[in-house]
């Protein structure tokens, strides 16, 4: 939601690039006794040497090491939260990190903003930067160069030195937590627990037991990869590798509210409750309340059919106290701890949170907090890898319980949410950012971009933005230093030079000249390296050599889709932010303000055509809400309109089209 200020928990490094492991794991295989190879094979030469040295199961440090970082270093670069290399040690001054902590990273430039309620171009001030609370967790970094007798700074940059660190800590950990230093990983639970968790001993918290499952898993399952220095990692599976005995395992944390009523989550998660703010303002003034609207979603009419991912711009305790403060008039269902994963849920599903600025959306969504940053400012950055598979977890039992397509049409970041209103547009936020990383996320989603055709796209193809997360594809961004980047910036020519669509700039807020990995598009042109798509009303440029940025659906699609172009007739048809009911809708509800269709002032010409993001349109409709008890007269109702709409892909946006207005055509798949 970007709506808060800087982290003050552990954030894991990882920057994931490539996709996770599965199923029985990798064959093992001797090391090479090549110069080359040898080379590339030093990074595993420096885990043996340190589980040998502090008494760790080989496989167990590996598989921790995997879930911190994937086995990446980032060049000794911390991640936005202050982890250093393939341990995720964490480093944070707290002193210079609330100095300068930023206010409105990852909202929009305009000093005001619409109200998350998501009613109109209502206008709000930015909430000030809340402060980091130090604790352990900030400085395991410290702790682990204590052990071996190092300088803290050798441990951030020097891959060696790093993984003895985190080897020192754990087994200390194992030490505290009263366990020998046994070679069965099983018996190593609550050690790792803590390591992936706060950092400080588990008893009755549950801290770290999703990361604590997941290395276990890992080094059952095995994991093989090179990363991006080219050193050859692997992790021969485990197989026989029993459950730790339940008097290993933390226990599970307590409602901290004392409810009975368990979080809507998969099992393996922990999940716990945290409700978020329902209450008067004002106590004058029943109207007056926050952070979200009672409801009976999907019961009362009220398909759920996306799922909206957030970043906080705030540390995971900041997040959960603003949840809490009905002054602040947002909040999300779910909030995704960076340091292990940990998730709390804030509302209940059924209900209507205050999430995303945009009413329609609202109303058939569920939204996700992720503890993180858009865009910190001094250096380079990425999300947890604990945070990634947690939500993507809790983003595939969402979709399995409600039906909610596992593509980028239907999750979707607060940066795809449309302004309801014109007004509204400049202020819509634009986290999670440009470089949280879609590709790897639709892949533990199950879902990945698959491979296109092996050549360019046609005109009327469809196209999925997939440039790579790597290296190769560092688009400029302002004020940040080059690394890899979701998005292919859009040009008005095919040319290098030429201008970027809406007089855009290189900003990370200005979504209008950024294609997104995961979105869809169809194909206008094709010109030499470069691509055109259909685009917020215009012919769009990027750079696609081979058809490398962007995956041809043609003949790899296995389904239908369909395109919308404007009806015989019409030279334009309009662009809605929201798909609200015509006025006759509201007839049978005399209190229910009727509420103006107005359009944006987006249009489509006749002749281009854009992807419905669902086959059928969807009838109009609103849910009235007034009074915090529910007792004004039509109150809590849900008005539905004979008017229809389909979701479109416009720009980097969704938008709604009125299905009177369009002339829909079948794209046949395989």
């Amino acid at each position: 939601m970007s709506n808060l200020s800087m982290a003050s928990r552990r954030l894991p490094a990882a920057l994931a690039v490539l996709a996770l492991v599965g199923g029985t794991g990798p064959a093992w295989s001797a090391p090479s006794t090549t110069p080359g190879a040898r080379a590339a094979q030093s990074l595993q030469r420096r885990f043996d040497a340190a589980a040998r040295e502090f008494g760790v199961p080989r496989g167990l440090l590996l598989a921790l090491a995997y879930q911190e970082s994937r086995w990446e270093s980032h060049g000794g670069q911390p991640s936005t939260t202050g982890n250093y290399g393939v341990l995720g040690l964490t480093g944070v001054d707290v002193t210079a990190a609330n100095a300068a902590r930023p206010a409105r990273a990852g909202r929009p430039s305009p000093a005001a903003e619409p109200d998350a309620r998501g009613d109109g171009a209502v206008a709000r001030s930015a909430p000030a930067a809340r402060r980091i609370v130090d604790s352990p967790a900030l400085h395991t970094l410290d702790a682990a160069a204590a052990l071996i007798h190092r300088p803290a700074a050798r441990l951030r940059a020097d891959t060696e030195q790093n993984i003895r660190g985190g080897a020192a800590l754990l087994a200390r950990y194992q030490r505290e937590a009263g366990g020998a230093a046994v070679t069965d990983p099983a018996r190593w639970y609550a050690a790792v627990a803590r390591f992936g968790g706060d950092g400080v001993a588990v008893a009755g918290a549950g801290a770290g037991r999703a990361f604590a499952d997941r290395v276990l898993r890992t080094v059952r399952t095995g994991a093989a990869r090179t990363t991006s220095e080219g050193q050859r990692v692997v992790l021969p599976p485990d197989p026989d590798l029993l459950r730790p005995e339940p008097g290993a395992m933390p226990p599970p944390a307590d409602q901290p509210d004392g409810s009975e009523e368990p979080a809507e989550c998969p099992a393996d998660l922990g999940c716990d409750v945290t409700p978020a703010a329902y209450a008067l303002t004002d106590p004058k003034d029943p109207t007056s309340y926050g952070n979200y609207n009672p409801a009976n979603r999907p019961e009362d009419g009220q398909a759920i059919r996306y799922i909206v991912i957030h970043d906080t711009e705030s540390d995971y305790d900041g997040a959960i106290a603003s949840f809490q403060n009905p002054r602040e008039q947002a909040t999300a269902h779910y909030l995704v701890r960076g340091s292990d994963g940990h998730v709390t849920q804030l509302v209940r599903t059924k209900d209507i949170a205050w999430q995303a600025g945009n009413k329609t959306i609202n109303m058939h969504s569920i939204g996700i907090e992720h503890e993180g940053f858009a865009l910190p400012t001094d250096r380079p950055t990425w999300y947890s890898e604990q945070l990634y598979q947690s939500s993507a977890e809790l983003v595939r039992y969402l979709a399995a319980r409600f039906g909610v397509p596992l593509d980028r049409q239907h999750i979707i970041g607060h940066d795809d949410v449309p302004g309801p209103t014109q007004d509204s547009v400049a202020g819509m936020h634009w986290d999670p950012g440009t470089f949280w990383d879609w590709a790897h996320y639709l892949e533990l989603l199950g879902a990945p971009i698959r491979p296109g055709t092996d050549v360019p796209p046609r005109v009327g193809d469809t196209v999925t933005i997939a440039p790579a997360f790597d290296a190769t594809n560092q688009p400029p961004v302002a004020e940040v230093a080059a690394r890899p980047e979701n998005f292919v910036y859009l040009r008005t020519r095919p040319q290098a030079g030429a201008p970027l669509i809406n007089n855009g700039t290189t900003r990370a807020d200005d979504w209008s000249d950024k294609a997104v990995t995961g979105t869809r598009y169809v194909v206008a042109d094709r010109q030499g390296d470069w691509t055109a798509i259909w685009y917020d009303g215009q012919e769009c440029w990027f750079l696609d050599p081979n058809g490398q940025a962007a995956r041809t659906d043609r003949r790899a699609e296995p389904v239908a889709v369909t395109l919308l172009t404007p009806r015989p007739g019409l030279a334009t048809i309009p662009v809605y932010g929201r798909a609200y009911p015509e006025a006759a809708a509201y007839a049978g509800y005399p209190a229910i303000p009727v509420l103006p269709v107005e359009p944006l002032k987006a249009t489509i010409p006749a002749g281009q055509l854009y992807l419905a993001a669902d086959a059928t349109p969807r009838p109009a409709d609103y849910f009235y809400d007034k009074n915090i008890d529910g007792d004004a007269p039509d109150d809590r109702t849900l008005v539905v309109g004979q008017e229809t709409y389909y979701p479109i892909r416009y720009n980097h946006r969704l938008a709604f089209l009125k299905s009177s207005d369009v002339r829909a055509v079948s794209a046949p798949g395989d």
